[in-house]
């Protein structure tokens, strides 16, 4: 896993880059791969990774980041 921030924001190099979500086959820009929580408090927090994608029609959805694929 990647470094993550303060915000739970993710680097990786793939931000900013064109992408396809192959579960979803949308493409897209990367804007970020985020750590959100998903249930509990404390230690007992659940967390999960996901990937958001930017269409070039503004549209914006979240995918598994391993569904990621690049464009060249």
């Amino acid at each position: 896993m990647n470094t993550v921030d303060s915000l739970g924001h993710e680097w990786d190099p793939r931000i900013g880059r064109r992408v396809r979500d192959i579960a979803s086959k949308g493409e897209g820009e990367l804007t970020a791969i985020v750590r959100e929580k998903v249930s509990g408090n404390g230690d007992e927090s659940m967390y999960a990774r996901l990937a958001y994608i930017k269409a070039a029609n503004g549209i914006e959805w979240s995918t598994a980041p391993d569904n990621i694929q690049v464009l060249r």
